[in-house]
């Protein structure tokens, strides 16, 4: 689905307000939600005038952080993509990614992508995602399998099941609590 589980949210943005990243791209950006939460909450939004009675947002000029998406379905864009990206990429991650250069972002987040890639495109694009990062890396990715087919969608069906030991296999060592998702971080 464009969005993901709610259980996750704290611990992800919890652990990029601790990174503090400058640069940041997220990929598969669905509804954009990971990318609103990332600006609200690592750029100082509200800007008290000298007397503190009157707030504003800060502009687009004005922004500090970083942060690009990458999108395979147009049809996900909306305005907040336009206030929360810097830079919006339509098109398959697969194929986008290897075009960025190496070490362009301090976090690179996946949330929900993983499983919607066959195992071996899967390994490929963790490995594209950890060459793009000079940081952290951080993706999530159910527990369980479920079945999803969206006819309307087919970037959207599930098509792999990845475990902790997968996961670790492909670098990421560190793992944030959640019941429901593996959330895995892989650092350089």
């Amino acid at each position: 689905m464009p969005f993901s589980n709610s259980s996750q949210l704290s611990a992800i943005i919890g652990f990029a307000e601790q990174r503090n990243p400058q640069s940041i791209l997220d990929v598969g950006v669905g509804m954009g939600q990971y990318g609103f939460l990332l600006r609200t909450n690592l750029e100082n939004i509200n800007l008290f005038e000298i007397n503190g009675a009157t707030a504003r947002q800060r502009n687009r000029d004005q922004w500090k952080i970083k942060i690009d998406g990458i999108e395979g379905y147009p049809g996900y864009a909306t305005p907040v993509h336009e206030y929360a990206y810097n830079n919006l990429m339509i098109g398959n991650a697969l194929i986008l990614l290897p075009s960025l250069a190496d070490d362009a972002y301090d976090l690179v987040i996946a949330i929900d992508i993983l499983e919607h890639l066959d195992k071996n495109p899967g390994k490929y694009f963790l490995e594209q995602c950890l060459r793009v990062c000079k940081g952290s890396v951080l993706i999530s990715t159910p527990k369980e399998f479920c079945e999803q087919e969206v006819a309307a969608n087919p970037l959207e069906n599930h098509r792999s099941h990845w475990t902790e030991e997968d996961l670790r296999s492909c670098g990421f060592a560190t793992f944030l609590p959640d019941s429901l998702n593996w959330i895995a971080i892989a650092r350089k």
